[in-house]
């Protein structure tokens, strides 16, 4: 799940290629003279037989607790899960053995599997600063809370319940929350730690870690691996893999992709690709309005798209004829006023969109799922855009959720809060000097391992990535990462589209194929 709002500044091409790795470390730190051994961690070079441990220092008073790995068992129709799950975390030190930050995981491992060949799926969500619990409770996990946001509020009933739908069938699971969410927290006290893992370079650095550090940590170096991003995860997959393959030395054998941003300059103020890539998911908000909607039902619309309304669009305003031809077709296949449509010369970017399809019932529109209708609370306002009510509605449930399954059924009760979402993450994040992208990294995955596949979903209603955008970027990739092996699928939903039961069974089935 991305942030609030997508960020639009961005990191040089130049620093990617060149494969940076960042000061953090996630394995043992160096030995220090006079160093204490952090709790948890046996026998060090400040600490001798018999000797009483120092006073602990302020980072660790407020280290987290240690893993707590339980036996868990899950009765699903036609079969039963037997199971471990571990909450826990892994520490991340830098160059001079300081401590960084505590990255917080939970993983689930079925029983009586060979680990060699057992695979194993690292997940990760968005923002930046969004926790992994949107996939781990609305998709993947073994337990599952309903995130229908057209029918769930603030208040709904929020405990989870068995998911018939877990991927634990095929793989096993590990949720990672970056730096700043969920509970994973800085333990390092400058400010250049933060600036660090707040960047686009640092995360992917300190993320790739923690996979090698989790596989060493469970004896799992040898299982086939799997990565799955979702929204700004598209930013984050494609580099993460790049890490562990030239620096981590750690393969992997498929990257699954979540209502990915592969490429924040398709969607740059002044762009042109952002109104072709928008589109089709505003005709589909209209069409979903009078009926059930495929991809399939939307093959006029794309076609316009690629042709005569980019024709059109490149002729500019200066064009009289080309812009009241646009305006007034764009109009006509999204339901908004032609007055309206004329107005802007049938660019609409998310927020005119979201205002404009049903200003005269006073609704607004989700920007994560357009087929979620909220009331406005301020309809008489031009420019005042409220919340989402496709995704706030899901903020306190999926909270309470989270945090009752990791110290109730997990028995893993960190101090501190639950940061679900953290908006402070993204605003503090450095995108870097220019719009970053990963289809430089991903162009160099997918050649580097011929035999590695790729997966993308996508959602019809989604507005903040439209599956269309990910079309196009990925029309544009070498011959060598065509179908099979580089798929596209495209269900009903928003940017949560395993929120509606469908999509989220035939995503699996997808996610099952490609791991056989």
């Amino acid at each position: 799940m991305s942030s609030t709002a997508l960020r639009s500044s961005s990191l040089a091409l130049i620093l990617f290629a060149s494969g940076i790795v960042g000061s953090a470390r996630a394995d043992n730190p160096p030995p220090r003279a006079n160093a204490t051994t952090p709790a948890g961690q046996n026998g060090g070079p400040g600490e001798r037989a018999g000797q009483a441990p120092s006073t602990p220092s302020a980072v660790e008073q407020h280290r987290l607790p240690p893993d707590s790995s339980t036996r868990q068992t899950l009765d699903l129709p036609g079969r039963t899960l037997s199971f471990i799950a571990t909450a826990g975390s892994i520490r991340l030190f830098d160059e001079k053995g300081e401590p960084e930050a505590d990255i917080v995981y939970t993983s689930y491992q079925l029983d009586g599997t060979d680990r060699g060949t057992r695979p194993v799926t690292f997940f990760f969500n968005g923002g930046p600063g969004s926790s992994s619990a949107w996939l781990q409770l609305g998709n993947a996990g073994p337990w599952r809370l309903p995130i229908n946001a057209d029918e769930v509020t603030p208040s709904t009933f929020s405990e989870v319940r068995p998911n018939a739908e877990t991927w634990l069938d095929f793989t096993d699971l590990v949720f990672i929350d970056p730096v700043g969410t969920g509970y994973s927290r800085f333990v390092g006290t400058g400010d250049d730690v933060r600036k660090r893992l707040f960047s686009v370079d640092g995360d992917v650095n300190a993320l790739a870690l923690v996979v090698r550090r989790w596989l060493e940590k469970h004896d799992r170096l040898l299982s086939p691996k799997y990565i799955v991003g979702e929204s700004y995860g598209g930013i984050r997959g494609p580099k993460v893999v790049h890490q562990l393959q030239m620096r981590q030395g750690i393969g992997v054998k498929g990257l699954i992709m979540v209502s990915p941003l592969f490429d924040y300059g398709q969607y740059a103020r002044t762009g042109l690709l952002q109104y072709i890539a928008t589109l089709p998911s505003y005709v589909a908000t209209l069409r979903e309005a009078e009926g059930p909607v495929k991809r399939a039902d939307l093959a006029d619309v794309e076609a316009y798209a690629r042709g005569e309304f980019l024709i059109d669009l490149i002729k500019g305003q200066a064009d009289k004829e080309a812009t009241t031809r646009l305006a007034d077709k764009v109009a006509a296949l999204t339901g908004i006023d032609q007055a309206v449509s004329r107005r802007l010369a049938g660019r609409f970017d998310l927020a005119a969109f979201r205002r404009e399809f049903d200003r005269k019932n006073g609704m607004l529109i989700g920007k994560y799922d357009a087929s979620v209708r909220g009331l406005d609370p301020f309809p008489d306002s031009d420019f005042y855009l409220s919340g989402d009510s496709s995704s706030d509605t899901l903020l306190a449930p999926l909270t309470s959720a989270t945090v009752d399954l990791l110290t109730r059924k997990l028995n893993w009760r960190p101090d501190g809060s639950y940061e679900l979402v953290n908006h402070a993450v993204g605003q503090a994040w450095d995108y870097g000097r220019g719009p970053p992208e990963s289809l430089s990294e991903l162009r160099q995955i997918l050649a580097t391992d011929p035999k590695m596949k790729l997966l993308v979903g996508h959602g019809l209603f989604d507005l903040v990535t439209p599956y269309f955008g990910s079309q196009i970027v990925l029309d544009q990739l070498p011959p060598f990462a065509s179908a099979p092996r580089v798929k596209l699928v495209v269900y009903p939903g928003g940017h949560m589209f395993y929120s509606r039961d469908g999509s989220r069974h035939a995503f699996r089935a997808e996610a099952e194929a490609m791991m056989k």
